[in-house]
């Protein structure tokens, strides 16, 4: 028997991640989404994996175009996590105003961030109501900075590092 997806809920309340932008393209339309489900499998080959809810434009044109890029966040970046949650409205262009640059696809990837990566989709596994898509990173990039936290619905900054 399992449990309910408000107690999963709250378990992955207290798991703390950073937060990250998902974005792709497919003929000239264009999308991003705040993503935590977001995390590296191997380092050779350089595969990550991320889920996307299946009712979501992101989630459509990666189907479509089997590519994206992922925008790692800094600490900030909050009012731009917030735009991608769609807290500014779904039928707005979330990447109005913001500075953006590619690497090798055509996803637009958010200046400011602390790293960046261009993947290729090599398998989708559809698990009802989202998709878990695994890629191989083709291009990235680094920055400095502190990264942008989430913790039970809440956005926080690092401290002091613990030694």
């Amino acid at each position: 028997m399992s449990i309910t997806g408000e107690e999963l809920k709250q378990v992955m309340r207290n798991w703390t991640s950073g937060v990250a932008i998902v974005s792709s393209q497919f003929q000239g339309f264009y999308h991003g989404m705040t993503v935590n489900s977001f995390t590296s499998v191997t380092i050779e080959p350089p595969i990550i994996v991320i889920s996307l809810a299946n009712n979501t434009r992101t989630c459509d044109l990666v189907k479509k175009s089997h590519e994206f890029g992922v925008t790692i966040l800094s600490s900030l970046q909050k009012e731009i996590s917030d735009r991608f949650a769609g807290k500014v409205g779904d039928n707005e262009d979330r990447f109005a105003g913001l500075k953006t640059f590619f690497l090798k696809s055509h996803s637009f990837l958010i200046t400011g961030g602390l790293a960046w990566v261009d993947c290729v989709v090599i398998n989708e596994i559809n698990l009802g109501i989202s998709t878990l898509f695994i890629a191989e990173v083709v291009a990235s990039k680094t920055d400095q900075g502190d990264p942008l936290l989430y913790h039970d619905r809440e956005y926080y900054r690092l401290g002091e590092k613990n030694r």
